[in-house]
């Protein structure tokens, strides 16, 4: 499967169409940003190590029953998928307290969060992904009542698979975003998760191997990014 023309440039990924229909490219740059694209930088091997990260949890979700976009790994950078009717609403689960939350609520950063928190965001760079409720989701039309549950109870889904994941790699699976999109009808896990996408504490030492490193200039990013990788058994070579 061949990509074609350039539908989509995201600030870390590429999407192309292909000559079906109904199946995408999905290109991994190695573009990391900030502050809804204030910030840019490239560090190298990072597109590489996104695409093979998103395509072995994207797998092991799958074997647990949460449907996926994910087609097929094509190459170090570049993965299959199927093209989705995205729902522009971002599902975030949060284990331990961190980043907006904390600036939100002066909460203590680690705080344990039992239950787990759910909460809503629509994806506009323009307006900085405002913070959403179901009650907007219904109104605005962003998606339907019936969808968005599903989204919800997947997001849940998927928070228990991948906190165990995690922990067994010796790691704290703090929080992470989730998107969704419609395929025939069906609601499908689609864009990517990856460490752009969620935080990772080393479980002995808190330490951040996430994003965050980025954000918060503490150098090392792609390093902790492998280290993930690794822990997990992702198959970088």
């Amino acid at each position: 499967m061949q990509k074609q023309a350039e539908l989509y440039r995201g600030k870390a990924k590429t999407v192309y169409s292909t000559e079906d229909d109904a199946l995408l490219v999905l290109e991994f740059r190695d573009d990391t940003s900030a502050g809804d694209g204030a910030r840019i930088a490239q560090f190298e091997r990072k597109g590489k190590v996104n695409n093979r990260f998103n395509y072995f949890i994207m797998r092991k979700l799958e074997e647990a029953g949460i449907p996926t976009q994910m087609e097929a790994l094509l190459s170090d950078t570049e993965s299959l998928v199927k093209k989705l009717d995205m729902v522009p609403v971002e599902c975030v689960v949060r284990n331990r307290a961190a980043g907006s939350l904390v600036k939100r609520l002066g909460v203590e950063e680690g705080l344990v969060l039992d239950p787990p928190l759910f909460d809503l965001f629509l994806k506009n760079d323009a307006m900085h992904d405002p913070m959403i409720n179901e009650s907007y989701c219904e109104t605005f039309g962003w998606v339907s009542r019936e969808h968005l549950a599903q989204m919800k109870t997947l997001t849940y889904r998927a928070n228990a698979v991948l906190t165990t994941l995690f922990d067994n790699a010796g790691l704290i699976l703090v929080d992470f975003k989730l998107e969704f999109g419609l395929f025939n009808g069906e609601v499908l896990l689609g864009d990517e998760f990856s460490p752009d996408g969620a935080r990772l504490w080393d479980k002995a030492t808190l330490n951040k191997l996430d994003k965050d490193r980025f954000r918060q200039e503490m150098g090392g990013l792609i390093e902790a990014y492998e280290e993930v990788a690794h822990r997990l058994g992702v198959d970088l070579s």
